[in-house]
């Protein structure tokens, strides 16, 4: 049973009562749904109270964001050449795809869905700009440089680019989703993305 809500008791502030809470949230998303959890549900689960809880995230929402937000899209290294770029957007979103399969498949097939509203502002756009920190923000950036190099068709718009790159591997992971995990989800991303970047982005 949840413990009453209030300012959260010394002993309970600490890396492993937040872990507590993400494990619950975890565990709620694939019995329930993300749809379906709620502050109070996760409390119960973790056995941690309602202050614990909005000492590390103000909602729900953000707890759910945290699942997408953690990755340090705006600062990680990436390894392949800006000259292939294909591959190098390709092992940017590999980064993201990596932490969904950890999460696992029933995580994601509750996680990712159209009224998951967390999810929708993460992949959403303000005044037209992606959210700073995002992988898209980062995958716009990247596409802007091996335009500058040379490397991306001078007439082509990196933030619409990035836009279809997003919608590209959506639909892988809803894909693989759909089938249970039956279909290739890297290889289909690789595939796609590589194919797109050949014959549309690149010289």
């Amino acid at each position: 049973m949840a413990r009453k809500s209030g300012r959260p008791p010394k002993n309970e502030i600490g890396h492993d009562s937040q872990q507590k809470i993400i494990d619950a949230a975890v565990k709620l998303i694939k019995e329930i749904g993300a749809d379906n959890i709620t502050v109070r549900k996760v409390c119960t689960e973790a056995e941690s109270s309602i202050g614990t809880f909005y000492h590390y995230f103000r909602d729900k929402d953000e707890l759910l964001m945290y699942f997408i937000q953690e990755l340090p899209f705006k600062n990680c290294e990436l390894k392949e050449n800006l000259s292939n770029i294909s591959e190098r957007i390709i092992e940017l979103y590999m980064k993201l795809v990596n932490r969904y399969m950890e999460l696992g498949l029933d995580f994601m097939k509750c996680f990712y869905t159209s009224s998951n509203s967390s999810l929708k502002a993460y992949m959403s756009e303000i005044d037209g700009k992606f959210l700073d920190g995002t992988v898209m923000s980062r995958c716009e950036e990247e596409l802007s440089k091996a335009q500058v190099e040379g490397y991306v068709k001078k007439d082509l718009d990196p933030h619409v680019i990035t836009a279809d790159v997003c919608c590209i591997v959506k639909g892988c992971i809803f894909d693989w989703c759909l089938t249970d995990g039956k279909s290739e989800l890297k290889e289909n991303i690789r595939r796609i993305l590589n194919a797109y970047f050949r014959y549309c982005i690149c010289l």
